[in-house]
C-alpha cells in the first residue's frame, strides 16, 4: 500500500533497482539523511497500477515523498534535496550555479530523453524493426554527441555534485541497455573527463551502498555488469 501520510523517516523513495531512481538513491546515501524505499515492481508493471499512479500520475519511476509533498522526475528530485540541504549543489547566489543548472538540464532534458528513445524506440517509432534499428543508429549518434559536449564541460577535480551522479548512473545505462544490442558504439574512454568523475563517485561510501541495495556489482560506472537486485528488476 502506498501512503503520504505521516512518515518516521523524512523520505520515501519509490524506486525500481536500475533505473532513473539509481541517482536518486546515490544522492539520499551521500547526503546521509534517513530514507526508506517502495519497491514499484516492474515486472508485474507496478508503475501502471492505480496504488503507484496516486503517488506520481505520470506512471514513471522515481518518486520522492517528503514532509511537503511528492516530489517527482528525477532532476527535479536532484534539484530539491540538494537546495534542501544546503549541499551537493552551488547556492542559488554562487556564481557558479548558472553552469551547472545548465549541464543539469541539459543532462535530464536532452541526454536522458535521448537514451529513452534508444531504450524504449517501440514506443516512439512502433513495431516494425526496422524503424527500430533505424531510431536507435541516431540515438546512439546524438548520445555520443552529448557525452562529448558533457566531457568538455566536466571541471578538473572539482567536488561531486548531483549532476556527477546523474551522469554517472547514465554512463552505466549506456553500456547496458538495451540488453539485446550492440553496444559497442559506446567506449567510455572517448570521455576522459567523464571516465575520472566516473571513477571518483564509484569509490564513495553512497555508491557502495548502492551497489548492495541493487544488486550493481563491483564497478558499476566504470565496467557494469546487469544488475542482480536483491528484490524487484530493472525491467
Amino acid at each position: 500500500m502506498y501512503y503520504l501520510g505521516r512518515m518516521a523517516h523524512p523520505y520515501v523513495l519509490h524506486y525500481a533497482p536500475d533505473n532513473a531512481s539509481l541517482p536518486v538513491r546515490l544522492v539520499l546515501e551521500e547526503l546521509g539523511v534517513a530514507y526508506r524505499t517502495r519497491l514499484v515492481d516492474r515486472a508485474s508493471e507496478a508503475q501502471r497500477k492505480p496504488e503507484y499512479l496516486a503517488v506520481n500520475p505520470t506512471g514513471l519511476i522515481p518518486a520522492l515523498e517528503t514532509p511537503y509533498g511528492v516530489v517527482s522526475e528525477t532532476a527535479a528530485i536532484l534539484l530539491w534535496l540538494a537546495d534542501r540541504h544546503g549541499a551537493l549543489f552551488p547556492a542559488t547566489a554562487d556564481p557558479a550555479r548558472g553552469e551547472r543548472l545548465r549541464w543539469l538540464f541539459f543532462a535530464s532534458n536532452t541526454l536522458h530523453a535521448e537514451l529513452r528513445r534508444l531504450f524504449y524506440a517501440r514506443l516512439y517509432v512502433g513495431g516494425d524493426e526496422d524503424d527500430q534499428s533505424l531510431l536507435r543508429r541516431y540515438s546512439c549518434a546524438a548520445i555520443s554527441g552529448h557525452l562529448q559536449l558533457l566531457d568538455t564541460a566536466m571541471p578538473d577535480g572539482h567536488d561531486p555534485d548531483i549532476l556527477d551522479w546523474y551522469l554517472a548512473a547514465m554512463l552505466r545505462w549506456c553500456a547496458l541497455y538495451p540488453q539485446d544490442f550492440d553496444h559497442s558504439w559506446f567506449d567510455l574512454q572517448q570521455y576522459p573527463a567523464l571516465q575520472s568523475m566516473a571513477l571518483r563517485i564509484e569509490a564513495r561510501d553512497s555508491t557502495h551502498a548502492a551497489q548492495t541495495a541493487e544488486g550493481l556489482g563491483p564497478t558499476p560506472f566504470t565496467a557494469p555488469r546487469a544488475p542482480e537486485p536483491p528484490e524487484g528488476s530493472a525491467l
